[in-house]
């Protein structure tokens, strides 16, 4: 009598749906894992480009601030100076005028608000901004979080004055400190990235030797 072969060759359909169910959960896994990795990466990028572009906006600020000079109606280099606004006249565009700077925080952007002095004598300067330039997106300063910090010609020397108190007298700054805080999503991540700079007002120098 012919004996029957009991050993099978292949999967039973039990076994097949196992490996199925395993490699499914597998490639879920797998899927979310890199679904994860990819966000945190892509937040740590646009994080990067934000700290890029608010750093070049920095710049851009230092670059007219260090320029600050008599405005071309005879007033004092600095016009305002507060927290989280400052007015200033410097050459914007660089054609031997003199145009009145105006940096503030409006809806996490810092702006730039140009005015040009009109053609009269005596000339005058318009009292609203005739332009705006957005210079650094995603500034997330509160209002106990100043942006702009000021100290006179006796710092670092003298760092119980410094920097000056609010209301600021003008005719003391000497140096300037941009701080800004950034952040594409805070309600995401609540570790912002910061950055400052000094910049020292270098034709406030020629009032000290008057003095």
């Amino acid at each position: 009598m012919r004996q029957k072969n009991k050993n099978n060759s292949g999967m039973t359909i039990v076994e097949m749906m196992v490996a199925i169910a395993i490699l499914v959960v597998a490639m879920a896994g797998f899927t979310l894992l890199f679904l994860r990795s990819w966000k945190v990466n892509s937040y740590t990028i646009e994080m990067g480009q934000a700290s890029f572009s608010a750093s070049q906006g920095v710049n851009t600020v230092v670059g007219y601030v260090r320029k600050v000079r008599q405005a071309d109606n005879g007033s004092y280099p600095i016009s305002l100076a507060k927290e989280q606004e400052l007015v200033v006249f410097s050459d914007y565009d660089k054609d031997g005028i003199t145009e009145r700077l105006h940096f503030y925080l409006q809806n996490e952007q810092i702006k730039m608000g140009v005015a040009n002095p009109t053609n009269t004598i005596p000339k005058i300067y318009p009292t609203d901004d005739e332009q705006t330039n957005i210079l650094a997106n995603n500034i997330v300063n509160t209002i106990s979080e100043p942006i702009f910090y000021y100290y006179n010609n006796n710092y670092p020397g003298d760092a119980v004055n410094n920097p000056l108190g609010s209301p600021v007298n003008i005719s003391t700054v000497r140096l300037i400190k941009i701080f800004l805080k950034v952040n594409i999503d805070p309600a995401r991540n609540t570790n912002d990235i910061e950055m400052q700079s000094f910049v020292e007002l270098r034709n406030l120098n020629d009032y000290d030797r008057i003095k």
